[in-house]
């Protein structure tokens, strides 16, 4: 195996449930299931991932980190992170070789339709890549990605870009991302009621930095298609964690809860139901538009 180390903010240890084709709740208003069927698999085996690995690039390695911490990412959004030099042709090409050795699968759905070409490729981890980086299924065995559904897509895009905003932003020097979490990894179990485990299961886990200050987050990315109901069992699930102090204990403090919006309209919705929170939690949730997200985040830590 590569003995990369992965910097500071990579996490690949959570399995990429969503294009394994596990069969599992996901905490956003996407499909459970995302997928319609499984891409046709070849097995790779041990000697195979370690002479791909050992013959990886470190541009390449990031591309498999990156796919392993937020499951989807189109091919701009991997080009504005990893691929910013060379003809477009040559990016390309990168992505192209790295799907023809099965470290990266390229997904039957494309954004932006058909005429935007390969900038509209989608790409998740495909098995060699998924071996690679020690990431299994919840059977144990990684399998070949399924094409997820639209609403699926978008959701897990909007958290892709996210990720991408805030690396640029980190690179620019306005903020450090010291970590960044996507589901399942953002997830975080606590005691429920009757003495069992409940979960909330954030989009994502942020955390930045500046100087000697730093801020932390919960997301939740809202695509105004979940219903007023919907979004109150969230708010009561983040004050059920909250009041079990297990993230306190962990981290020392609470993250605040920022609920990006598509629109005004859907702000104003969102807004008013924490608003009707008890008046010891409604302090921890924030609600923003989604363009002005990361403005908001590095903001906080200046």
């Amino acid at each position: 195996m590569s003995p990369r180390s992965s910097g500071r903010v990579a996490n690949p240890d959570a399995a990429v449930l969503v294009v394994l084709g596990a069969q599992c709740e996901f905490g956003n208003d996407s499909p459970a299931i995302p997928g319609d069927r499984f891409m046709r698999a070849r097995y790779v085996t041990p000697a195979e991932v370690d002479r791909l690995a050992s013959d990886l690039s470190d541009r390449e390695f990031a591309i498999l980190e990156t796919l392993g911490r937020v499951r989807l990412a189109s091919a701009v959004q991997l080009e504005r992170l990893h691929l910013t030099s060379g003809s477009v042709r040559n990016r390309r090409r990168i992505l192209q070789t790295m799907t023809d050795r099965r470290l990266v699968a390229r997904l039957d759905r494309v954004v932006g339709g058909r005429r935007s070409g390969s900038a509209g490729y989608l790409y998740a981890l495909d098995v060699a890549g998924l071996r690679v980086l020690d990431l299994k299924s919840p059977n144990g065995h990684p399998r070949r990605p399924t094409t997820p559904g639209a609403p699926f897509v978008a959701h897990v895009l909007d958290v892709t870009e996210l990720y991408v905003r805030l690396v640029e932003v980190g690179l620019q020097g306005d903020a450090e991302l010291l970590d960044f979490q996507a589901e399942p990894a953002s997830w975080r179990r606590y005691p429920g009621i009757g003495g069992g485990t409940a979960v909330v299961k954030p989009d994502a886990y942020v955390r930045l930095g500046s100087g000697e200050f730093e801020d932390s987050w919960f997301v939740e990315v809202d695509r105004g298609t979940e219903s007023p109901s919907t979004l109150v069992t969230k708010l009561d699930t983040y004050r059920a964690y909250w009041s079990s102090g297990k993230e306190q204990a962990r981290r020392g403090v609470f993250p605040r809860v920022l609920w990006l919006v598509p629109n005004q309209r859907r702000l104003k919705v969102v807004v008013d139901l924490c608003a009707r929170q008890p008046a010891e939690s409604w302090r921890l949730h924030q609600v923003t538009l989604s363009d002005d997200a990361v403005g908001l985040m590095t903001g906080a830590c200046a």
